[in-house]
């Protein structure tokens, strides 16, 4: 194998292993967007229950009028 074939395979090589890193970097910042999602809404969640918010479909533990 000549030197420029090996310094080709070692070019190809590194093109994958950047096209690699790319991918992983993309992923991760998606990941830590997410989690900064759910990170609010379990702060939201949190103040909610905190604050004893009761509204919503079972808001009242009365029955419905059509009981």
């Amino acid at each position: 194998m000549s030197h420029e074939d090996r310094f080709v395979d070692i070019e190809i090589k590194l093109a994958h292993q950047e096209d690699l890193v790319e991918s992983l970097n993309q992923m991760v910042y998606q990941q830590s967007r997410r989690i900064d999602q759910l990170e609010a809404m379990l702060h939201h969640l949190g103040e909610h229950l905190r604050n004893g918010d009761q509204s919503g479909p079972n808001a009242s533990h009365e029955k419905p009028p059509h009981y």
